[in-house]
């Protein structure tokens, strides 16, 4: 189990983009579609995407990401909310 995790939907342009510079920020992470798992789905249907947290055993919602961010910007702000 990856110590980030980022719930996505299929079709989601904001989705989509996160994925994309997470990827290019060089992060690792486990994207989970909301929509395959029932208990995710009730917590996030329409608050995706959300990133989790898992690097210390305990699950903690991170802060929304602002979409204008970009790949460096990301990576910062991870470090900032202690991930990676």
């Amino acid at each position: 189990m990856a110590a980030l995790v980022l719930v996505t939907r299929v079709g989601c342009c904001l989705c989509e983009g996160l994925e994309e510079k997470l990827r290019a920020a060089g992060v690792s992470f486990e994207a989970v579609d909301v929509d395959r798992d029932p208990q995710l789905l009730a917590r996030f249907d329409l608050e995706v995407p959300v990133l989790l947290d898992r690097s210390t055993g305990a699950e903690r919602v991170l802060p929304r990401v602002s979409p204008r961010l970009g790949a460096p910007q990301l990576a910062l702000w991870l470090a900032q909310q202690g991930v990676q």
